[in-house]
């Protein structure tokens, strides 16, 4: 291993362990043993040395005064932030006996994990953890509140989660953001976005909010939310009409154009302008760009996918594509993601032989309906890698959950999180920089290692050091609960069914940091799918009970309110996870409600006054930013913030918990909501 944790001083190798596509090779400056400045690593061919503000300054957050540093019981009540320190070896004990009660009394499936990938390491998200639990017999957890529907919808066209690779789209002359503020969440392909555009390529942005990525691009198309599926579709009306396609390519690489090219006649520009608010003149000028201009590259991003119809919408995004043949063109193409690119031996990391038998699964999404309402109920939750209190939708109920007296709960993170503070045990985690783990971007062909740069923080300890303490003090004696960091790694890595990591061992990580997967491109060579071809018309999809063909489906029935809401990701902050550092609120600076100037002015509210957002979910008081980002009847805030004394800023408040049409995904972009003037007497 690396001897950069023993060296005081010195520039280190590292990667971001943030959820984001890019995964950032990093530099990382030390001086007496301690993190001093933190800049991108200009070695790594994807990254290039530019990295985010939000890492430029995570050492802000490493050394925050609010980090935990040891083992905390509760003395107050649940909510309440009332602690006091404990050992280690109590903490332990005291999560360990009251499981071992629990299972006696009332079976191990009233113990449940909750968790998802505040940090990107895989034998820490995904490795120690589900072996312990698959051991134990808890409940298991579905992880499907991100990128579960548009996999799914993405997989039935192509089979897996495979596309363009981001360093070709240099290449692109015409790209299209769909759905995605690529300028806070996917930067660098921005830069390659650049590269191209000093190359004569356009930029056409897609989206229900002009943000920093609209604002960038050449052509920002605003659309009404849940309407994309339909958009695409009347795209291909067009492409089939005027002959745009590439007919050669359909024969060769898909199955169902022919019943596709009937099925889009429906969709004619008239009334696909009606249900998307995209005038029918852009809608032939996009058709038209696209059909005629190539290589053309499509960014699918994760925003239409939160809808209730977010499977099928990824899905008819996914097809166009193929229909100008963008496939056989370098830089041509899409992008959902490229996990399937890097997927890993999931079977050895993870262990699922350890579970007892069939075990009930509840959905992350719905872990509000969960605590409250599931029979037999869940008597323990242990939290790590998230925050729930703020992540999850209904949060309302969520917390209600959270509040019950009989559920011990345990948290695991760096800061006394909104979660945390319902905790019976809380435990102070490692930051990625004090941690041995490896990363696979879900964008890039790249995996990194990272190796620790520094000595764990106060007394705290990573996910998987925790997880052997636990199953030792359990009693487990698998030698799947004692392999070293080292061990999980290889293991993982030995994955003879994707021959495209063949080359990337853990000795070529230590020695190199960053190995790129060897891949084939696409075509010619065989999909994933039952055909092996591009799937236009989905036999599998017909199985189970979907539309074959890409269909466009009204979003559910919310409730008889004015505005749909969509609570998008900000600049500054990456879900919950540094909306409690200083540095990185100052940079955000406030938290806006985004609605259009005439909506506004029928209520009388004014560009900065504070408005009341609610519906029957709950409330949030945020800060009107009037003009004509959004479309009439659309309000975007952006960003989880976290809870302030008296303020009423979680927006998770309002969104609904139900299950989009695909992969047990989250809706969070489907709830409707009113906004009023707030008067300084509700205040």
């Amino acid at each position: 291993m690396s001897s950069a944790i023993h060296q005081q001083t010195g520039v280190f190798p590292s990667v971001c362990s943030l959820d984001c596509p890019d995964q950032c090779g990093l530099l990382v400056h030390k001086e007496n043993g301690k993190i001093v400045k933190i800049e991108g690593d200009p070695s790594h061919p994807v990254t290039q040395g530019a990295i985010c503000n939000k890492v430029r300054n995570m050492g802000e957050r490493i050394y925050d005064a609010k980090r935990l540093q040891y083992p905390m019981k509760r003395t107050g009540k649940k909510g309440s932030g009332q602690f006091e320190r404990i050992t280690w070896e109590e903490a332990i004990e005291t999560i360990t006996s009251h499981w071992k009660k629990t299972i006696a009394e009332y079976g191990s499936e009233a113990i449940m994990p909750y968790s998802f990938y505040g940090n990107m390491g895989l034998i820490g998200t995904e490795g120690m953890d589900r072996r312990f639990f698959h051991r134990l017999g808890a409940t298991r957890l579905k992880y499907s509140i991100c990128s579960a529907a548009g996999s799914e919808g993405y997989s039935y066209t192509m089979g897996a989660g495979v596309g363009t690779d981001p360093e070709e789209t240099v290449h692109t002359k015409l790209f299209i953001m769909w759905g995605i503020n690529t300028v806070s969440t996917n930067m660098h392909q921005v830069v390659l976005a650049e590269k191209a555009r000093k190359n004569g390529a356009q930029v056409v942005v897609i989206d229900v909010h002009k943000n920093q990525t609209g604002r960038w691009a050449d052509w920002f198309i605003p659309i009404k939310p849940g309407t994309d599926a339909a958009l695409a579709l009347g795209l291909m009306h067009i492409l089939f009409d005027e002959k745009m396609t590439d007919d050669a390519f359909l024969q060769e690489y898909t199955v169902g154009h022919e019943e596709l090219r009937q099925h889009v006649r429906q969709y004619d520009p008239v009334t696909v302008s009606g249900i998307t608010g995209v005038p029918v003149e852009d809608i032939y000028k996009l058709a038209r760009m696209y059909g005629q201009t190539s290589p053309s590259f499509i960014r699918i991003g994760n925003g239409p996918q939160h809808h209730d119809n977010g499977g099928m919408c990824i899905r008819t995004i996914s097809c166009l594509p193929a229909l100008t043949g963008q496939w056989l063109v370098r830089g041509g193409g899409a992008i959902k993601g490229n996990g399937s690119v890097l997927v890993h031996n999931e079977f050895a990391l993870m262990r699922p032989d350890l579970l007892p038998g069939k075990v009930r699964q509840v959905n992350m999404n719905q872990l509000g309906s969960a605590l409250l309402e599931l029979d037999p109920p869940i008597r323990s939750m242990y939290v790590y890698n998230s925050n729930p209190a703020v992540v999850a939708p209904e949060s309302n109920k969520v917390r209600k959950g959270l509040e019950r007296e009989d559920l011990f709960t345990v948290v695991h993170d760096l800061f006394l999180t909104e979660t945390a503070k319902y905790a019976d045990i809380v435990l102070p985690a490692t930051s990625a920089f004090e941690n041995t783990d490896f990363y696979a971007s879900y964008w890039h062909h790249y995996i990194q290692i990272q190796q620790p740069v520094i000595e764990p923080y106060g007394e705290s300890k990573s996910n998987v050091d925790v997880f052997r303490l636990l199953a030792q003090a359990m009693g487990f004696e698998d030698q799947a609960l004692r392999d070293t960091d080292e061990e999980l790694i290889r293991q993982a890595l030995d994955n003879p069914a994707n021959p495209a990591i063949a080359g990337i061992t853990y000795e070529a990580l230590v020695e190199r940091q960053y190995v790129k997967a060897d891949v084939k491109p696409l075509f010619p060579g065989k999909l994933q799918t039952p055909s092996g071809k591009i799937e236009l018309y989905s036999q599998a999809m017909e199985k189970k009970g979907y539309p074959p063909l890409p269909t466009y489906t009204p979003l559910c029935e919310d409730e008889d309110l004015p505005f749909l809401f969509i609570p998008g990701p900000n600049h500054n902050f990456l879900n919950s996870t540094f909306s409690n550092n200083e540095k990185h609120v100052r940079m955000e600076k406030t938290q806006k409600l985004h609605m259009n100037a005439k909506d506004a002015e029928a209520r009388g509210i004014q560009n900065g006054e504070l408005v009341r957002v609610w519906n029957s979910r709950g409330e949030c008081e945020l800060t009107a930013s009037v003009g004509e980002d959004v479309l009439p009847g659309v309000v975007v805030s952006q960003g989880l913030w976290a809870d302030a004394p008296g303020g009423k800023r979680n927006v998770n408040a309002l969104t609904p918990d139900r299950i989009a049409d695909m992969g047990g995904g989250a809706t969070f972009f489907s709830g409707r909501v009113q906004v009023d003037k707030l008067l300084a007497s509700s205040s």
